[in-house]
């Protein structure tokens, strides 16, 4: 046997390049190892890591408590599929309804799995407990979303990236402007309208926030309406915008709830529907699920994350930490010309670049914040989006806030 040649960056990404579809533009930088709010590169440069992997790495890279529950489910059982009844996941499926005061859980894999999850379960909902006709259910959803890539939800997409060249898309979609609630009265008043899909904070489009009580008045038109008030929390839950969820902000609880990314800690794809037995038991079996959905390694894996939020108090971090790097940021605004504004909550945050959207300035910023040693991603161009580990510190948060000051100003 002889050991395997070690490839440099270069060769790494030649090979992604060279073998791998090119449905991705990442940063330069190749990562091997991470802990915490650290990465490292293959030839040992050490980074913060300033996006957690979209959110998914709330709780830290390679957190040791989700790792060992990792590892011991590992050795015991991996994968029955739902065929079977499995030790794990009845004991998750209590843990998980009782974290977030839900009657029932239906488990899936990736964010937009439970995305089109929650939009199966509404339209079924709407025919089995509404009572509307048959194939005349109708969703709406906001403008400048991301729920993810399939065909499905990239169907209520308004970006061309997403949605050119593959149609036709799906019927029985309504999209309104995003923090419109005089849109959403207007659209609520067809009786066909199951449901209303809504990222409390529109994170791909570059942390957009809506006006405080948007959520709350657009729950209540929804239930005057008889619609379900479905909330995607893939991004900003998990305690991502300094509250378990971003509608606790607004004592606001989702008829459907979804989850995913930090669900996981970034250790196993692991995602979720909640909803109240009215909605969850009009599926009913042979008409939606997983192989891979509620594995046993996923419910070992996903306990242990949400134990880790609740033990470490991260929401609470993640609210001080965001509070000191927004202000920072805003000093930037009186420091250069560059910075227009920064927006977000908790450690979910962003700040828009004084250039158009089809600039390169953003991403030339980010590749400056790389040589510094953070990595960030721009996202629409000139908006940069801020996302790092919730087990960040003070003192790691403001020297943080230095890297990305020092490069802006000196950009």
């Amino acid at each position: 046997m002889t050991s395997e040649k070690t490839l440099n960056s270069q060769e790494l990404m030649a090979l992604e390049d060279k073998f791998g579809a090119h449905n991705y533009h990442p940063l330069p930088v190749v990562l091997s190892k991470g802990e915490g709010v650290y990465v490292w590169d293959v030839e040992g440069k050490k980074y913060f890591d300033f996006l957690s992997a979209y959110s998914a790495v709330n709780q830290g890279h390679c957190h040791p408590k989700i790792l060992k529950a990792l590892n011991d489910q590992a050795q015991n059982l991996t994968l029955t599929s739902r065929a079977f009844y499995n030790d794990q996941l009845g004991k998750y499926e209590k843990f998980i309804t009782d974290y977030f005061g839900y009657d029932r859980v239906l488990p899936m894999n990736t964010g937009v799995e439970a995305v089109e999850t929650a939009l199966k379960l509404c339209r079924k909902w709407a025919y089995e407990v509404k009572g509307t006709a048959p194939n005349q259910a109708k969703i709406i959803f906001a403008s400048e979303n991301f729920h993810g890539r399939t065909m499905a939800v990239i169907s209520a997409s308004v970006d061309p990236s997403s949605t050119k060249g593959f149609g036709p898309y799906m019927p029985g979609y309504q999209i309104i402007p995003y923090n419109d609630l005089e849109a959403l009265e207007v659209a609520l008043q067809d009786e066909d309208v199951a449901g209303f899909i809504v990222e409390p904070i529109q994170g791909e489009a570059g942390v957009v926030v809506p006006d405080e009580g948007y959520l709350k008045k657009a729950a209540e038109l929804c239930r005057a309406n008889h619609a379900l008030f479905i909330a995607d929390e893939v991004q900003t839950g998990i305690a991502r915008t300094g509250k378990l969820l971003a509608c606790d902000h607004e004592n606001v609880k989702p008829d459907i709830l979804i989850l995913g990314k930090a669900l996981s800690g970034g250790v196993f794809p692991v995602s979720a529907v909640l909803a109240r037995d009215e909605i969850m038991l009009s599926i009913h079996p042979g008409e939606h699920g997983s192989t891979f959905g509620g594995n046993p390694l996923a419910c070992a894996v996903a306990k242990a994350a949400l134990e880790v939020i609740q033990e470490e108090k991260l929401a609470e971090n993640a609210d001080a930490m965001g509070k000191i790097f927004r202000q920072r940021m805003r000093g930037l605004i009186e420091k250069t010309d560059m910075v227009t504004l920064v927006r977000g909550k908790g450690l979910l945050n962003a700040i828009v670049v004084n250039d158009t959207e089809d600039s390169k300035t953003g991403w030339n910023m980010c590749m400056k914040m790389r040589d510094n040693g953070l990595l960030a991603k721009p996202t629409h161009g000139n908006k940069i989006r801020f996302a790092p580990p919730l087990v960040m510190n003070e003192t790691q948060i403001h020297e943080c806030c230095d890297i990305i000051e020092k490069t802006i100003i000196e950009f």
